[in-house]
């Protein structure tokens, strides 16, 4: 499988190899500007364990430097970028955003839609190599900092799969042949979270890709898949939901309302006893179990050993405002939360493993690279990854996915009917926005 623009960022620092790019060897010098006394404002969404330990870096920031005060907004993804793009098309955006990958696209196609951060002396950017800066930049202005890069794996409730006897799938065929003894006992071995959003359409592309060798949409936004590739991934998730191995959208709706699945109880019960989620992520299921419960399974393979069409992007990324009227001390906030040893602690891998070589290297130094964003990373670096486009994660393309697993799942269309629809619709679109 292709690996496309930062093979050599994901090897040195997804994948935690102590070099990073090289930047092993440099030193960090805490940047040592003239900053003037203002009040920054810093949003960003997540679960509580990314919300407490954010805030409590922020605690650590105020006391280190009382002349700049954070002002903290955060809350959950459902409606986050509704939000953020309000803000921003009226002049009030926070000074220093966490961003998703797809914002580049959305807000800054020009690349002036957030601060240049190569023109700020206060932010650091040796400890990051130069593959890695490139998710971030547009049009050559640096846009955003990654601060982690991800992947999606499969995660499980070690205590419902050990009650039942059941072992963790390893291939396609392992995951549908465990519908149905998970359903003798009135359980799931695994759902997709529909409310975050192209969730059940990531594992289908996976399988497609997997068994293809063809990619579902490449960085510049070109659609790879054919009208057949894309019924046969809407086949093979309507398989999921006929072998019961995840639930239909119909029961996920009355079980679950507008809840995500990791404030759901049925995950919290254990009737769900498997999610697919971003090892960065992962940290909001663990909370709401039981320590040491939920475990990292194997990437799924076509039985052949072929661990092809599994993906990784930027998780997120910081960027400044275009409109802050502190550009230098929010590029010294920034520079904190990336590059600072204490920060780093606090923060631990609730962004997923650091992208930024000193916070990376600190968290190895003591022994704190470990937990299920670890597994899944080393996991996904003995994979045959390819990128995620940033195409790929557009609000509007999660529309196109989710109208068609919903078609498929009510039975209001067939496979070839709701393949050629989304077919035709990420195709307008795609060459619209290009």
């Amino acid at each position: 499988m292709k690996k496309n623009l930062a093979e050599i960022s994901v090897c040195c620092c997804l994948f935690m190899l102590s070099a990073c790019g090289g930047k092993s060897e440099a030193s960090y010098t805490q940047p040592d500007g003239s900053l003037d006394e203002c009040t920054l404002r810093f949003s960003w969404w997540g679960g509580d364990d990314r919300h407490e330990a954010t805030l409590e870096a922020i605690e650590l920031w105020n006391e280190l430097h009382p002349e700049i005060t954070i002002v903290a907004e955060y809350g959950g993804w459902d409606g986050w970028t509704e939000k953020v793009s309000a803000q921003i098309s009226g002049n009030t955006a926070p000074d220093v955003m966490q961003i998703n990958y797809d914002w580049l696209i959305n807000f800054s196609k020009d690349g002036l839609g957030f601060y240049d951060l190569y023109t700020l002396d206060n932010l650091d950017l040796s400890g990051y190599d130069e593959e890695t800066l490139l998710f971030g930049e547009v049009k050559g202005h640096l846009n955003a900092v990654t601060v982690s890069m991800s992947g999606r794996g499969l995660f499980y409730n070690s205590e419902v799969y050990d009650s039942i006897g059941a072992s963790y799938p390893e291939t396609w065929d392992d995951l549908l042949a465990l519908g149905a003894t998970f359903e003798s006992y009135g359980l799931y071995p695994l759902d997709l979270d529909i409310q975050t959003g192209g969730t059940a359409w990531y594992l289908a592309v996976v399988y497609v890709q997997q068994t293809t060798g063809r990619e579902f949409i490449s960085m510049d936004g070109d659609l790879g898949f054919t009208v057949e590739d894309i019924k046969a991934a809407l086949d093979f998730y309507k398989s999921l939901e006929d072998n019961h191995v995840i639930r239909t959208v119909q029961t996920r709706t009355d079980e679950d309302g507008n809840a995500a699945l990791y404030q759901s109880a049925e995950f919290i019960s254990g009737k769900i006893a498997g999610v697919l989620e971003w090892g960065s992520a992962i940290g909001k299921y663990e909370s709401v179990l039981d320590e040491g419960v939920l475990e990292s399974g194997p990437l799924l393979t076509d039985g052949s050993g072929n661990s092809g069409g599994w993906m990784i992007k930027p998780s997120l990324l910081y960027a400044i405002s275009a409109d802050t009227e502190y550009p230098d001390e929010a590029a010294e906030f920034m520079d904190f939360l990336l590059n600072n040893e204490q920060c780093a602690e606090i923060l631990g891998t609730t962004r997923g493993i650091p992208a930024s070589s000193y916070a990376f290297n600190h968290l190895s130094e003591t022994g704190q690279l470990d937990g299920l964003a670890q597994e899944n990373s080393i996991m996904l670096s003995e994979a045959d990854t390819v990128n995620v486009s940033p195409y790929m994660e557009l609000t509007r393309m999660k529309e196109f996915y989710n109208t068609a697993i919903e078609k498929v799942s009510y039975n209001a269309a067939d496979t070839a009917d709701a393949a050629q629809e989304m077919y035709d619709s990420i195709t307008e679109y795609l060459e619209s926005i290009k």
